[in-house]
């Protein structure tokens, strides 16, 4: 196998998992004992801590990056993308983020590459689609009797998931090393979090067990935070956006069965046939199969 595009499977598989183990710890910090903002901070604030020498040598508005990317890539890989996310866990379970947000990045790809690239829906990814939006109405239809309570979380979820998907596009050919990208968007990230603090501050990061903010500190920040933006990044660049979104298939049935596992959450068979429906329709609406495989 060419190593560039082992070593691009190996991102993408490992961004997956670490998608699926901060979908967890978001909905168990945002439950618990700190709230979207205290949880924010330690997402965005830690890895720009860490990545401020390689910043300095960046820059906050590094040379020959426009700046319309620019706020593309920070909307929808840091911020405002993250507190979506953290907005909508204290309103919905985890297995909601991993099908809705898995299943909805691909749709939202397609669009936007279609829209502003002018590429080809094939039968592939047309069929994906299709699964995608089954799986999704099996997992509506099996979470019914809870819509009244989880709906504005997968309103939020399905949101971020679009912001997602411009993050996916706007990296692509953006010059951007990706640790450069991550420096740059945790960066720009906290800045536009200083105004928020100011307003509503953050008082749960010192009434939580120090235990509680140490372990979402080490996952929000270092692992979410750096290897998991970085190891996305990395599947984008040697892999291309589409086959790097290929990973999101791995979402909904690994954070699924996490969330039961480590949060107790309930597994009826309508989640699991609905995040099997999602997984294989993203797989092919990916476009990472196809002639030019």
């Amino acid at each position: 196998m060419n190593r560039n595009l082992a070593l691009g499977l190996l991102a993408a598989l490992a961004a997956a998992l670490i998608g699926s183990g901060w979908q967890i710890a978001s909905r168990h910090g945002v439950t618990t004992t700190l709230g979207p903002l205290e949880i924010a901070v330690l997402r965005y604030g830690v890895p720009a801590l860490v990545l401020l020498p390689l910043l300095i040598r960046t820059g906050l508005l590094p040379p020959g990056l426009p700046r319309r990317r620019l706020g593309l890539l920070v909307m929808g890989g840091g911020l405002p993308f993250g507190l979506l996310v953290l907005a909508g866990a204290q309103w919905a379970p985890a297995a909601h983020m991993g099908v809705f947000m898995a299943g909805s990045v691909p749709l939202f790809t397609a669009l936007g590459a279609r829209l502003a690239q002018g590429e080809r829906v094939t039968c592939l990814r047309a069929a994906g689609l299709l699964l995608i939006g089954g799986g999704m109405a099996v997992f509506g239809a099996s979470s019914l009797a809870d819509a009244a309570q989880t709906w504005r979380g997968d309103l939020l979820f399905i949101l971020a998931a679009m912001m997602w998907a411009l993050y996916t596009l706007a990296f692509r050919n953006s010059g951007l090393t990706p640790w450069q990208g991550a420096a740059v968007i945790n960066a720009w990230s906290s800045l536009l979090l200083l105004p928020v603090l100011l307003i509503f501050g953050a008082p749960k990061l010192l009434t939580a067990p120090w235990t509680d903010v140490a372990w979402q500190a080490l996952g929000q920040g270092a692992v979410a935070g750096l290897l998991g933006l970085v190891t996305y990044m990395i599947a984008i660049a040697r892999l291309g956006a589409a086959r790097a979104s290929l990973s999101a298939a791995l979402v909904p049935i690994s954070t699924a069965l996490g969330a039961t596992w480590l949060l107790g959450e309930p597994l009826g068979a309508g989640t699991l046939a609905a995040s099997v429906l999602v997984a294989c329709g993203v797989a092919l609406a990916s476009g990472a199969w196809g002639p030019r495989r």
